[in-house]
């Protein structure tokens, strides 16, 4: 299975891919269904972040102390070093029309909801002979909504579209500001509907045009939009891992972070564009702990029941402190098994009850019995069952904080996120760093790329 079209003839040959003879389209025509919600799990109960912190000052490099017990000298360690992004992998047809009905991209609802677990039966006690103090439930019903910052614009006209972005890369020039209104104010789906058309209309790759038009960080910006959004997590990894040198916290951010079935699509794209082995290239540019606990991101296997078994939180709980806190060394075996596995909500009542157990919160645990990347990436996913938009804010401020800015880790948040809960990361930012992410954006970004960073941000 190959899909269809991406990338375009317009970027750059990506060493030995396509084979000849296997270029072809991408997707095959109802293979695959997108997920009506995917994104992120939101906090619905049984644990929340605190309070955003005094009007004081916010933190130093070690990043705001994160919900759940998150300390400030450990923090999420600063982004990798801004080294631009990588070439586009070879191709043709990026930005072929589907040939079978239903496909036009991959539409992202404008808001998600996830609903918390409701009251379970509190267990009398758990293994190691204790009885367990009371345990709150959360609400019988939360939900917690999450919302992009683009939408699908109404009274969508993908050849219309086509002609203004013709007529802006027409003749001597570029109408920067025609091209920023129209990529900033269309849905992903809606951008592959452009591509299509512009095809159609003009039998020129709108892609290729807009990298001719087009340089540096803004170029970077534009064709990552019109990347399907499956397609960009795929590509993303492979240039994590291809060549010397491994992107570590763009594996975390992308495999500890997604839903099971986003996972599972981005792993047969992987597969369909590049020709690889997702788990094979991750045993083969990381190693140890840190590599089990990537190919078990990569199943794509989490259990997404959203109902709470307490008794097993209790369970779980104990098994975790005596496998770290309450031995000689430490078996990672047991943390993996565990962060891996359970659903988030059952992941904030485990940790709830881990604090009980052992008198400090399972981050800080974490921190004490791990290091490197390991510890960032149990780290990922304990904070993203506790609120997934501020660890994707703690990754924006990290890309801009100190001297340079980390333009690809930038770019690729804003992008994946625009859609499904870039409107939460912004409140989140606001509340953990006093400042606006708009705000550190414009100081960070000039010219055309700042303005349409900031057009999808929104104010």
């Amino acid at each position: 299975m190959s899909y269809p079209g991406y990338p375009p003839s317009g970027y750059p040959a990506f060493p030995g891919y396509p084979p000849t003879g296997q270029e072809s389209v991408y997707p095959p025509a109802g293979q695959y269904t997108y997920p009506a919600a995917p994104g992120g799990y939101p906090p619905a109960g049984g644990g929340s972040f605190p309070a955003a912190p005094p009007s004081a000052g916010y933190p130093e490099a070690g990043g705001y102390p994160a919900p759940g017990g998150f300390p400030a000298p450990g923090g999420f360690p600063g982004a990798p070093q801004a080294g631009g992004m990588p070439s586009y992998p070879g191709g043709p047809g990026f930005g072929m029309p589907p040939t079978g009905p239903g496909f036009g991209g991959y539409p992202q609802p404008p808001a998600q909801s996830y609903g918390g677990g409701g009251p379970a039966q509190i267990p009398v006690g758990y293994p190691g002979g204790q009885a367990p103090s009371p345990m709150p439930g959360p609400p019988a019903a939360m939900v917690q909504y999450t919302q992009g910052t683009i939408q699908a614009a109404p009274n969508f006209d993908a050849g219309r579209d086509a002609e203004i972005l013709r007529k802006a890369m027409k003749g001597f020039g570029t109408d920067e500001k025609a091209i920023i209104d129209v990529v900033s104010n269309r849905s992903n789906d809606q951008r592959q509907k452009i591509k299509a058309a512009f095809k159609t209309m003009y039998g020129k790759d709108l892609i290729k045009d807009l990298k001719s038009e087009l340089s540096g960080n803004v170029e970077e910006l534009i064709l990552a939009l019109f990347m399907p959004r499956t397609y960009y997590d795929a590509w993303s990894l492979r240039h994590a891992m291809k060549g010397a040198g491994t992107q570590e916290r763009v594996l975390i951010e992308i495999l500890c972070t997604r839903t099971n079935q986003e996972i599972r699509e981005i792993v047969n794209c992987y597969k369909s564009e590049f020709g690889r082995d997702i788990e094979q290239d991750i045993r083969a540019d990381t190693s140890g702990h840190f590599e089990r606990l990537l190919v078990s991101m990569c199943q794509g296997n989490r259990d997404e029941n959203q109902t709470v078994d307490y008794q097993k939180a209790q369970e779980d709980a104990q098994r975790l402190y005596q496998a770290g806190e309450g031995k000689l060394g430490t078996d990672e075996s047991c943390f993996n098994m565990v962060l891996a596995s359970r659903s988030f909500p059952q992941l904030r009542a485990t940790a709830e009850a881990y604090s009980r157990i052992a008198n400090r919160d399972l981050a800080s645990s974490i921190d004490r019995e791990f290091s490197g990347n390991v510890e960032r990436g149990l780290k990922a996913i304990l904070q993203c069952a506790f609120d997934r938009p501020a660890f994707f804010a703690e990754r924006l401020y990290h890309a801009m904080r100190g001297a340079g800015t980390d333009d690809s880790t930038l770019i690729r948040i804003v992008v994946t996120r625009s859609e499904i809960d870039l409107v939460q990361i912004k409140q989140k930012f606001t509340e953990m760093y006093q400042k606006t992410l708009a705000t550190m954006i414009a100081s960070d970004t000039s010219g055309d790329y700042r303005r349409l960073l900031l057009a999808i941000v929104g104010q």
